[in-house]
């Protein structure tokens, strides 16, 4: 079942796309040219932002669980996944651009956030000089190495 959700177009990622174009803002979308190909490029403003899914990026929430199954397996690969999302943003914000993390629980779940929060602090990023901001609560799971 996992194998079947896809790097893009996911619904958190299209209910922000859809705010932000009603607002105004104009971007692109998955540039391959840049590290981590981020959702949305805001190229004229020189900053990205990231649509994160709290399971797939280790988000500390109550969206995430880790599996029963295969426990070596995933705190690898989630593990991976939170050291590579560290890795693009230093190099983003190292090549100049600005960057944002959207985490899926500000607009699903039980500690959701109104959608009009949410794209209003999309905006205020955009809008503003800061290099990096995580909306949603900033820290993630602790992935031990099992020693």
């Amino acid at each position: 079942m996992m194998a079947g959700i896809g790097p893009a177009n996911t619904k958190p990622e299209m209910i922000l796309r859809r705010g932000l174009h009603a607002l105004g803002y104009r971007y692109r979308l998955h540039a391959r040219k840049l590290p981590g190909r981020p959702d949305l490029v805001f190229a004229g403003r020189r900053a990205v932002i990231f649509v994160h899914g709290c399971f797939w990026h280790g988000h500390d929430c109550h969206l995430f669980r880790w599996p029963a199954t295969r426990p070596e397996f995933w705190r690898a690969k989630i593990g991976g996944n939170i050291a590579r999302d560290a890795r693009v943003r230093d190099q983003l914000l190292a090549d100049g651009w600005r960057v944002a993390d959207v985490w899926e629980c500000t607009m699903r779940g039980r500690e959701r956030w109104p959608i009009g929060d949410v794209l209003g602090r999309c905006a205020a990023f955009l809008d503003s000089d800061e290099a990096y901001s995580s909306i949603g609560c900033i820290s993630t799971v602790a992935v031990d190495d099992g020693t």
